[in-house]
């Protein structure tokens, strides 16, 4: 009688989904308003206007912005909303808060733009270990965008999960 080792975890039909490889690769760049306030410390109108207007935006081509302000003041909402009216032409994504902020809208972005249609009915692992921070966040909504639609969701790699979710 022959002992051949079988491979379970390549007979079981399981699905691995590693989240890492949502992570948009462009780098990440805070955008602080500071340099825009007169003598840093408060916003006028007419100096932040002329500030933007002579900016030159495209050092931001094809790169992610979180846009903050490093100072403890006031910034009226239309202020952000210049700079995102100007960055929006070269960045690929511009949002206003951290760059916590910025990598959560990343992974949340691309895991709403991503095709389901492979996991519909499947046995689906969220991968555990990456080399790279995948923020909590987007655990939270790959679970959400596959709850509907899988078999079952386990957490962790093939050879050890921890079940998450199974369709009754």
């Amino acid at each position: 009688m022959e002992n051949s080792i079988v491979n379970k975890v390549a007979t079981s039909g399981l699905i691995t989904l590693d989240l890492e490889k949502l992570r948009n690769p462009s780098e990440r760049i805070a955008f602080d308003l500071s340099p825009f306030l007169f003598e840093n410390t408060f916003l006028k109108e007419k100096l932040f206007r002329e500030r933007v207007a002579i900016f030159d935006w495209q050092i931001f081509k094809d790169k992610n912005i979180a846009i903050y302000c490093s100072i403890d003041t006031i910034i009226p909402h239309w202020a952000y909303m210049i700079v995102i009216n100007r960055i929006i032409f070269y960045a690929q994504h511009a949002i206003i808060g951290t760059l916590q902020d910025l990598e959560n809208y990343l992974f949340t972005h691309a895991i709403a733009h991503l095709d389901l249609k492979q996991y519909v009915n499947q046995k689906i692992v969220i991968k555990g270990c990456s080399s790279k921070i995948v923020p909590l966040i987007a655990y939270g909504e790959i679970t959400r965008a596959l709850t509907p639609i899988a078999a079952s969701i386990m957490f962790g790699e093939p050879c050890s999960t921890v079940p998450v979710f199974k369709k009754k």
